[in-house]
């Protein structure tokens, strides 16, 4: 009989090594222990969503090691006991002295490898899922302001975003923190990509796009909003302009926010405060959360990733491209055809506008999106979780809240790239005229009620307003 069987089946399951050493009660007892662990994983296996909501609180997190610890702490002794009673059952009671027999200090290293490593990889797990909680918002945090925002009809008869919806008011709803599966028709979000980095002062926010989604069906809408919107709207008595708006570009709006604290009042910093109202007054819905990444941010995630592929439908050039490293001026060629492209590339792909328009690079940034978000598979997000952690901890800012989190990972699988309508804020469809300086005024109120009739009524949207789903958009 050997010792070292009896430990490497005790260490898989616990009491097969005392069975095989014929201590018949011992492991009868340990199988029950075994039996009542089986039962705890099948109840995690077919609970899967109040699993995640145990794994978005680090309170539960700490248990989950401690278990863990735990767990080994009982293998480790299965191990070692089978391995005693069936030397003992071998070299009989009168042996001396119990020592390594057979297999010697290899035998040794392999069986703790076998017992160490899978609690070694769930540590690890849990300790970068614990630290990566903390990226998110302890709390429910809610729009800025409380505003009643008009919605009048848009021009009939126009071709491409133009159309018409019913007069209708639209109330947005005071801070209150949104209940998100307790009766809210939609769940918008504010994506925003910032210019961060080094030489720069301030953010920018060079992409902008407000994702709706509604809890119950999945439908999903995206407004992409163009950096040069000059004039965006402002709820009455945020700013410290007369205009109730931003007179420069959106771009902007973020960066200079936070040189005036009390005209941009809310629950967050000025510059979110400020961002997220301009959005909801714009769109007439309030604007529940933000996430803001940098531009090194998005490329080290891309590159966690293993890069993604692109269908290039045109060449696109940039003698100048400014790297996001803040200094670097080089020259960027991307040509067309399905290309693999890295985080520096795929960043480059989603910023250019050299040779092309903000309206273009609207296109490119939510087909970029949509690539990275259909092609990250489980076994990647696993293999690179580590580090796209480390990367989210440097360069993302949120307010959505770690007790949401399970709410989000329930909502994920109903949004389908088939569903999801699109809409590009553009010159040829919004344009009201110039300012002063000569930058784009956009006509707010048409934006608003093109933007209302895809939210309650997507398919006569699609129909009346010719835009097509995100998929149609990047095929």
């Amino acid at each position: 009989m050997s010792p070292w069987i009896a430990a490497a089946a005790s260490s898989v399951l616990p009491g097969g090594g005392q069975l095989y050493a014929g201590k018949t009660r011992r492991a009868v007892a340990l199988f029950s222990v075994d039996a009542g662990l089986l039962i705890v994983a099948l109840w995690a296996v077919v609970n899967e969503r109040e699993v995640a909501k145990l794994l978005t609180d680090q309170r539960w997190l700490t248990w989950f090691m401690l278990t863990n610890l735990a767990l080994l702490g009982y293998r480790l002794w299965a191990a070692d006991d089978a391995y005693r009673v069936a030397y003992l059952s071998s070299y009989g009671a009168s042996a001396p002295a119990r020592r390594i027999a057979g297999g010697g200090a290899a035998g040794l290293v392999a069986l703790l490898i076998v017992l160490v490593t899978p609690h070694a990889v769930f540590a690890y797990y849990d300790i970068v899922t614990y630290s990566a909680l903390d990226i998110f918002a302890e709390d429910d945090v809610a729009a800025p302001t409380g505003t009643t925002t008009p919605v009048r009809p848009g021009p009939t008869g126009t071709a491409g975003n133009g159309g018409t919806t019913p007069d209708a008011t639209t109330t947005i709803p005071p801070a209150t923190g949104p209940a998100i599966w307790d009766g809210l028709e939609r769940l918008n979000i504010l994506l925003l990509g910032g210019d961060a980095g080094f030489g720069r002062t301030g953010i920018r926010t060079d992409t902008m796009i407000v994702v709706s989604i509604d809890p119950e069906t999945g439908d999903t809408a995206m407004f992409s909003i163009p950096r040069n919107y000059a004039s965006a709207p402002l709820p009455a008595g945020m700013g410290i302009w007369d205009c109730n708006c931003f007179p420069q570009l959106l771009t902007d709006l973020y960066y200079v926010a936070a040189s005036y604290p009390e005209a941009f009042p809310g629950p967050g910093e000025p510059g979110v405060n400020a961002i997220k109202a301009a959005m909801a007054e714009l769109f007439g819905i309030e604007i529940h959360y933000y996430a803001l990444v940098t531009l090194d941010g998005f490329v080290g995630i891309v590159d966690a990733l293993g890069g993604v592929d692109i269908d290039v439908p045109v060449a696109i050039i940039d003698e100048t491209y400014p790297h996001e490293d803040g200094v670097t001026i080089e020259n960027v060629e991307i040509p067309p055809g399905r290309r693999h492209l890295d985080g520096h590339l795929a960043l480059a792909y989603a910023r250019m506008r050299r040779h092309a328009n903000d309206f273009a690079r609207m296109n490119r940034q939510r087909c970029v999106l949509e690539a990275v978000l259909e092609q990250s598979s489980p076994t990647e997000l696993l293999a690179s979780y580590g580090r796209i952690v480390g990367v989210l901890r440097d360069n993302l800012s949120t307010d959505i809240p770690q007790r949401r989190l399970a709410d989000f990972i329930d909502l994920l699988p109903k949004v389908n790239t088939e569903r999801v309508l699109t809409m590009r804020i553009t010159s040829e469809d919004y344009l009201a005229g110039f300012d002063a300086a000569g930058q784009n005024i956009y006509d707010a109120e048409r934006i608003r009620a093109d933007a209302q009739l895809i939210l309650t009524s997507p398919e006569a949207a699609a129909a009346q307003l010719g835009i097509g789903s995100l998929d149609e958009t990047c095929s």
